[in-house]
């Protein structure tokens, strides 16, 4: 909150404006903060998005930060760039929210857990999908055993197109659909059976022949025979449609699944089966994610997700002997 303006709303930056999910922030933004900056690399964009937030603009983070009264920041960095951007929060003692992965492997990220749990600097991760509708629905199905969930969005060229074409260089990104995608829905499987023993990944880039995976699986198996499935990619056309996705679980109350067009069903244990239409765009989760930033900033964040949550989700995406030279996504 700025000293001295009656706007009692708390005052944020963001960090990373050509990030392709930057705009799904930006009504959250005006409503419940006050942004007193935009940073970009690039200016033009930068500029672009303050003016709709009524903010100045900066290529510079640490110009970004130096304006008064900062209470949080949003950091959407490339990737290659959120650990020294995090770590100029942490040296200012300032909350803030980053994107996931929050780096390019696992030293990086191991790095910035560390460091932030020891400054005791408040962080949240962008994990929109926890609580949302699909997580709530196939938690019907009671004690999950078995899960799979799929989401396979566009084409991997479509970062070209909207600014970020060191997504598609595995050395800037950190990997491709399964670092990129996979995220949302390890976090969801670790939650919905618990920490697996066995993980098996599979991954090719063969569609699009790309540098980086537009394709991918995951099985997360557990000690007691649970298991997950997780596949996702960049394998679905340039459409409106935007991706195809389809989700089930089976547990000790039932069957639930959800489909593409969001036709939900849950089969009971007796046998009876409901059935719902769901909205399973992400795209209006970040909305959703700044209203509880906010809600949750003068508590540090309590009951979002953490650094420590995304790393035990990153330790099962990034295979331990990976090093982020010579990684091919």
């Amino acid at each position: 909150m700025k000293p001295g303006s009656d706007d009692l709303r708390p005052t944020a930056v963001l960090v990373g404006a050509a990030h392709w999910h930057a705009p799904l922030y930006l009504d959250g933004l005006s409503r419940r903060f006050r942004v007193a900056a935009v940073q970009d690399a690039d200016l033009a964009v930068a500029e672009g998005v303050a003016a709709r937030l009524g903010a100045s603009a900066t290529s510079d983070v640490d110009a970004a930060l130096d304006h008064d009264g900062i209470d949080v920041a949003f950091v959407l960095s490339p990737h290659h760039q959120m650990l020294a951007d995090a770590r100029r929060l942490i040296r200012r003692r300032l909350p803030f929210v980053i994107e996931k992965p929050a780096g390019v492997g696992l030293r990086e990220l191991r790095q910035l857990e560390e460091e932030a749990r020891s400054a005791e600097v408040a962080v949240t991760v962008a994990l929109v999908q926890r609580g949302a509708p699909i997580d709530s629905w196939l938690r019907q199905a009671g004690d999950i055993v078995y899960e799979r969930m799929a989401f396979v969005a566009g084409p991997a060229h479509r970062y070209r197109r909207n600014g970020n074409p060191w997504m598609l260089d595995p050395t800037l990104s950190g990997g491709g659909s399964l670092m990129n995608l996979g995220p949302h829905f390890v976090d969801m499987a670790l939650r919905h059976i618990g920490q697996p023993a066995d993980v098996v990944r599979r991954r090719s880039a063969a569609l699009h022949g790309e540098g980086v995976d537009d394709h991918a699986t995951l099985v997360l198996s557990t000690p007691t025979g649970r298991e997950a499935i997780v596949e996702v990619g960049y394998a679905f056309p340039d459409s409106p449609l935007k991706r195809y996705c389809s989700f089930t679980a089976a547990g000790t109350r039932g069957f639930a699944s959800i489909d593409t067009t969001g036709n939900a069903s849950f089969t009971d244990i007796s046998g009876v089966t409901t059935t719902a239409t769901l909205e399973v765009d992400s795209d209006p989760l970040y909305e959703r994610l700044v209203d509880d930033v906010a809600d949750t900033l003068a508590s540090g964040f309590s009951g979002m997700s953490t650094l420590a949550e995304l790393l035990s989700t990153m330790e099962l995406i990034w295979s331990p002997e990976e090093d982020t030279a010579g990684r091919h996504g």
